[in-house]
């Protein structure tokens, strides 16, 4: 787990079953979807129903959970789940919380979501993905995004950070 702003961490799974879970004062984004959006919604099969609620985002206390994967193709990742991750910590920060940011390796979608969040509020470079990519390397070394997230951030850059 390193925190990559004030009060703002990315980890993986362990950070978060080791370090953090039940402890008061913080709040949690689980940007993976196995195991913790499956236990959430409770379904069984490959996905959760598409027509359930909270089929993109779930919200207990002081997690948001979300439905992401890391696919290779950028088309599998909803805008409306990383619009939700950034609004999540932007309001918990705000409350004064410890906001830990996790997937299960803490490599590709996890920090991904915190480098859009520095490049968006200013903290890194909101030129291009590629500069912010580069300055976000030296803050969080493990970064190493998979295909589709970083696609994905390519893509939308502009709608992010204008």
């Amino acid at each position: 787990m390193k925190e990559i702003h004030d009060n703002l961490f990315i980890g993986d799974q362990s950070d978060y079953e080791i370090e953090v879970k039940g402890k008061k004062g913080w709040s949690i984004v689980h940007a993976c979807k196995e195991p913790y959006h499956r236990k959430a919604l409770g379904y069984k099969g490959r996905g959760a129903p598409k027509n359930h609620p909270e089929y993109l985002v779930a919200k207990r206390k002081n997690r948001l959970i979300l439905n992401l994967i890391d696919p290779d193709n950028p088309n599998y990742i909803p805008k409306e789940i990383i619009d939700k991750a950034i609004k999540f910590i932007e309001k918990n920060l705000n409350e004064e919380r410890k906001v830990l940011v996790h997937c299960n390796k803490g490599e590709s979608r996890s920090p991904s979501i915190g480098l859009l969040y520095l490049a968006i509020n200013g903290y890194i470079s909101d030129e291009s993905f590629q500069l912010a990519s580069e300055e976000f390397v030296s803050i969080y070394p493990r970064y190493n995004p998979g295909l589709g997230i970083k696609k994905f951030l390519i893509n939308n850059w502009d709608v992010y950070c204008s």
